[in-house]
């Protein structure tokens, strides 16, 4: 995407066609590219130009209205989680995101953060209330520069991203939830990952947005929320809980129900053996779409 004619004719093949019969909103250009431990910054000083000419191409062809460019980040570009109203970007990260943020503000595109307590849980259990990422009654926390409670650590996540793009000098940029989730099993050493809590993370997040709540720090932008997985990715590498974030197995039964309804046109898998008939029964909230049951005949 570096190649402005290759962005114009990725976005006149992958997107113009479709977006007559597809709700296409956005754009990501890569996934979690910035990092403040990598040696090689080829794909960090890349990123910027590639994002600026797929927005140009969709300028060019009258389509910037409908569809807006963005990438999506790892939480662990922020050096400073907590409390949130110091949250701040990794040092090393700052040349990298701040002429990113000017381009947000520019195009009027959201910041788009990975964020999920899960990891903050795994590492620190003794430490961190398993309530509290869960979205289940508890004490909470109490940011002592601002008073505000929170009572889950997502929440506090978001409002930390706010705080570290204020820092340099953004107010006009939304955050978004572009991942979050919970694994339904994992290795002896993931504690938590289990799918009792997969299905109680799930299940309340969903309850919240439903409900439009706002963080503490930013009251009047209802949360706007991806959740992965749809389906356990059963070839993943990595450890166990890389393979279990799904609402759904691979052969489309469901890891556990909670209770989502909505509909989506029948699909039509043709296999070797047999024919697939999949029914995706789908409720959406703002941009967070799930999947409450298959049929298969």
């Amino acid at each position: 995407m570096r190649d402005p004619s290759k962005a114009q004719t990725w976005i006149q093949q992958n997107v113009q066609p479709y977006l007559s019969n597809t709700k296409i909103t956005c754009i990501t250009v890569g996934n979690e590219v910035f990092n403040s431990s990598a040696t090689d910054t080829q794909h960090m000083t890349n990123l910027l130009p590639a994002m600026q000419n797929v927005y140009n191409a969709l300028v060019n062809l009258g389509l910037a209205q409908q569809v807006t460019v963005t990438t999506a980040h790892s939480f662990n570009i922020l050096s400073n989680s907590f409390p949130p109203s110091s949250g701040a970007f990794s040092q090393n990260l700052i040349q990298y995101i701040q002429p990113l943020l000017s381009f947000h503000s520019q195009t009027k595109s959201p910041f788009l953060i990975n964020a999920y307590p899960f990891f903050a849980y795994k590492d620190n259990p003794d430490q961190i209330s398993l309530s509290y990422v869960l979205f289940q009654p508890n004490q909470g926390t109490i940011d002592p520069n601002t008073n505000l409670h929170y009572d889950n650590m997502l929440y506090a996540q978001i409002d930390a991203v706010y705080a570290a793009i204020k820092v340099l000098g953004h107010t006009d940029i939304e955050v978004r939830i572009s991942e979050t989730g919970w694994p339904s099993k994992g290795n002896p050493d993931e504690i938590g990952a289990t799918l009792e809590n997969a299905e109680i993370y799930n299940s309340n997040l969903l309850k919240r947005i439903e409900q439009k709540q706002t963080t503490p720090a930013n009251p009047t932008i209802p949360i706007d929320i991806y959740v992965f997985a749809l389906f356990n990715e059963d070839m993943k590498p990595g450890p166990t809980s890389e393979r279990n974030y799904g609402l759904y197995y691979p052969d489309g039964t469901p890891v556990y129900n909670i209770g989502l309804q909505g509909y989506l046109p029948e699909m039509v898998i043709q296999s070797k053996s047999n024919t697939l008939s999949i029914h995706f029964f789908i409720y959406i909230v703002t941009c967070l779409a799930f999947a409450w049951e298959l049929s298969r005949f």
